[in-house]
């Protein structure tokens, strides 16, 4: 439920795998994931304390395990490649829409790529910092101070959910994933329709229907309020699928798909935190 470079990826989603599955995760021959004469699905390593009577597959001893230090030295590693890309955007602002469009191409292809690459996802990296650079520099010129504020918002998002879900005050639930998926489905349809809207002329204010207001409170404010709340849950599902991979000692080559799903997240959730500030700053 949450984006699909973790939820999709069966090393990290936490459910019931095939002997064929954990065969491809661990990198090992079908004959150790599975005893002789039994042909059911396996659940991975730590998530029940007797692995339904069948011995778990251990990692190859020349595979280091993932674990949440590798995770964040990936991570880290990433947004740097995103910071030192983002000066190429900020000083060639023309560079942002191909940028996004090359940088969303990758993104769908990661996402959905049933192992990780990690040339892909530097790639990645790579355009979303020429992106995100550009955008930062447009808006950093209409209204000065802004990026740095985007910033520091998103650090503290990411910060408090991040504490919250460690002290176990936070976490998904079945019903809630179920809303979160609704939820998301209805803010992209309605982004994708304000696009068009803008793209074709029919809708001339620079924000779309986001300009529109409501009782006298501009619909981009409305908008950008429930998307951070989505980016926040998404942390949320982010951390617990690290979480799945870390307990079930997968190699560590799927630290890098952890990695690549957090930025994904922390991007979405600096871009909509820069709109809204845009938006308030707009109307001062």
């Amino acid at each position: 439920m949450s984006n699909p470079a973790l939820s999709n990826n069966p090393a990290l989603n936490g459910k019931t795998l095939t002997a064929d599955e954990l065969r491809r995760i661990y990198e090992q021959p079908a004959a150790q994931t599975q005893r002789p004469g039994l042909d059911t699905p396996l659940s991975p390593p730590a998530a029940d304390a007797n692995y339904g009577g069948i011995q778990p597959p251990v990692v190859a001893p020349s595979d280091k395990p993932m674990t949440y230090e590798n995770t964040i030295s990936k991570t880290i590693l990433l947004f740097v490649i995103v910071l030192a890309f983002g000066a190429i955007g900020w000083f060639l602002p023309a560079l942002s829409l191909p940028a996004a469009i090359i940088g969303l191409v990758l993104g769908l292809v990661n996402s959905f790529k049933k192992q990780p690459s990690v040339p892909l996802i530097v790639l990645y990296a790579v355009f979303q910092g020429i992106f995100l650079g550009g955008i930062s520099g447009i808006f950093e010129g209409q209204w000065s101070g802004i990026v740095s504020q985007a910033i520091i918002g998103t650090l503290v998002v990411f910060g408090a959910t991040l504490l919250l879900f460690r002290s176990g005050k936070v976490r998904t639930s079945p019903k809630m994933n179920k809303i979160f998926m609704v939820a998301i489905v209805g803010y992209l349809g309605f982004s994708l329709v304000n696009v068009v809207l803008m793209v074709t002329g029919v809708n001339q204010d620079p924000w779309g229907m986001l300009g529109a207001t409501i009782f006298g409170i501009p619909l981009g404010l409305l908008i950008g309020g429930l998307a951070v709340l989505l980016a926040a849950y998404s942390l949320v599902m982010d951390f617990e699928l690290i979480q799945n991979g870390v307990k079930n000692r997968v190699p560590e080559k799927w630290a890098w798909s952890a990695a690549f799903g957090l930025m994904v997240t922390l991007i979405w959730l600096y871009v909509e935190i820069l709109r809204i500030l845009a938006i308030l700053r707009g109307n001062n």
